[in-house]
């Protein structure tokens, strides 16, 4: 049976940009050193990939990330405050909290694919998933359907294309 989601407080909508903000601060910290050091061991790993892939992965300097996790605050400082107007119930705070958990379970196939650390990867169960399991036990998460998946994974991949084109070009203009 699908309850509908409660009206919820401040605490729980905004508990996505809190929980969010934990999570990035782990990606802050280690993914600069993390694509020196990981990176070239994906490389032999797995040979098959296209050196376009690595080389995009090389060039995202540690500016760039920091602005683009800056710009990303306020995408989810957005759909938190927007959850926090509807009770939880916004097609665009559900979409985002979808999209987090998505983005969890990409760090956990990443971790897995590498077959140790990656950036995110401590976080992700942690914060991520358990933060998820809250929020479906209140009523707030609704049980994702196929098509929440593929909007959460759309607004995650738009998300993170559109905060490093804005991080680009601010850091452009600088």
């Amino acid at each position: 049976m699908t309850r509908e989601p409660l009206d919820v407080g401040a605490s729980v909508t905004f508990g996505l940009l809190a929980a969010w903000a934990v999570h990035d601060t782990e990606e802050l910290v280690t993914v600069p050193r993390w694509v020196r050091t990981g990176v070239p061991e994906l490389r032999k790993r797995y040979p098959r990939v296209p050196e376009t892939v690595w080389r995009q992965l090389e060039s995202v300097d540690g500016r760039e990330f920091t602005t683009a996790v800056a710009a990303m605050a306020v995408v989810l400082a957005a759909a938190a405050a927007d959850g926090h107007r509807t009770g939880g119930r916004s097609a665009v705070y559900q979409t985002a909290l979808n999209a987090f958990g998505l983005h969890g379970v990409v760090h956990l196939a990443q971790a897995a694919a590498f077959r140790g650390y990656t950036p995110g990867s401590v976080t992700t169960p942690l914060i991520v998933l358990w933060a998820r399991g809250r929020l479906r036990r209140s009523g707030v998460l609704r049980p994702t359907r196929p098509r929440d998946a593929l909007q959460g994974l759309a607004f995650a991949a738009a998300a993170t294309v559109g905060t490093h084109a804005v991080a680009r070009r601010v850091l452009r203009h600088r």
